[in-house]
This record gives structure tokens, C-alpha cells and sequence, in this order.
């Protein structure tokens, strides 16, 4: 309840404008030091009062779900990940055969989550950027393997 408290009062504020998007989850997380799901019942309080609503794939927005005031992404926010795990890729900071970060550091350093996260890591194995072995994780395709190659 204080969680939802603090960032009711930043949208009666003005903090949060209509339209501007609400720290993710993970950040209330790690801001306030509360579990995902303490963050979750805020979020779902907040959302109840018509005070935010949620965009699959996007985040969490100020206002009424039916607010025309945000510019939808032109790309959702998986390919924007999917893109950059691939640009560290083909400049070398990702080498083959090496893991990629795991789903938390990925969640973490993209402020998003967990399931946009794995949605990019999806796309990725499907284009064949990466290839994963259960219970040990996700690591860079040979170049051979490759799309392009």
C-alpha cells in the first residue's frame, strides 16, 4: 500500500505526467527494496483506480487505459532487445559459443519485464543468434550457424 501511496502522489504531483511511463516493477524492486510481488499488488492497486494501465510488451503508463496521449513504440520493446544483444554479437562483445547475460542481469540492465526479456531471448534462438541448453542457458551461436552467415 505505501508503494502504491508514493507513486499515487508523484502522478497528483505531476511527476508522472498522462502518458509518461511508470518505473517498471523491477525498479520499484530495486528502489524500495520490496519483492516482485509487492510491486505487482501496487501496480494492480494503482491500475483498479484508473490510475495507470499497462501495454504488453511496452510498460506501464499514467492514466486511463483508452489515453490517447502516449506515442505507441514503432518497435516493440523485445526487438529493441533482441537488436542490441545482436549488435554485441556482431562487434565481438558477445562471443560465440560463450553465454549471454542471464534472464535477471538482462531484466535488470533493460529496467523491463522478465517475460519481455524472454520474448527477446525467443526471437533470438529463433533467428538463430543463439541456441540454449536446458539447465546450463543461452549461449552465442558458431558464426557459421548464424543468420547471414
Amino acid at each position: 500500500m505505501q508503494i502504491a501511496e508514493i507513486i499515487r502522489q508523484q502522478i497528483q504531483r505531476g511527476d508522472l505526467a498522462p502518458g509518461n511511463a511508470v518505473p517498471s516493477e523491477a525498479a520499484i524492486q530495486s528502489e524500495y527494496g520490496v519483492a516482485r510481488t509487492t510491486a505487482r499488488r501496487a501496480f494492480h492497486m494503482l491500475r483498479e483506480e484508473g490510475l495507470i494501465y499497462t501495454v504488453q510488451g511496452e510498460g506501464t503508463f499514467v492514466g486511463p487505459p483508452n489515453q490517447a496521449a502516449r506515442e505507441p513504440r514503432r518497435t516493440p520493446l523485445y526487438r529493441q532487445i533482441a537488436d542490441d544483444v545482436i549488435g554485441r554479437i556482431r562487434d565481438g562483445a558477445l562471443q560465440e559459443r560463450r553465454p549471454i547475460p542471464s534472464e535477471t542481469t538482462l531484466v535488470q540492465q533493460y529496467d523491463v519485464a522478465r517475460e519481455t526479456v524472454r520474448r527477446a531471448v525467443a526471437l533470438l534462438r529463433e533467428e538463430g543468434w543463439i541456441y540454449t541448453v536446458p539447465q546450463r542457458g543461452s549461449f552465442v551461436s558458431p558464426r557459421d550457424k548464424q543468420p547471414g552467415a
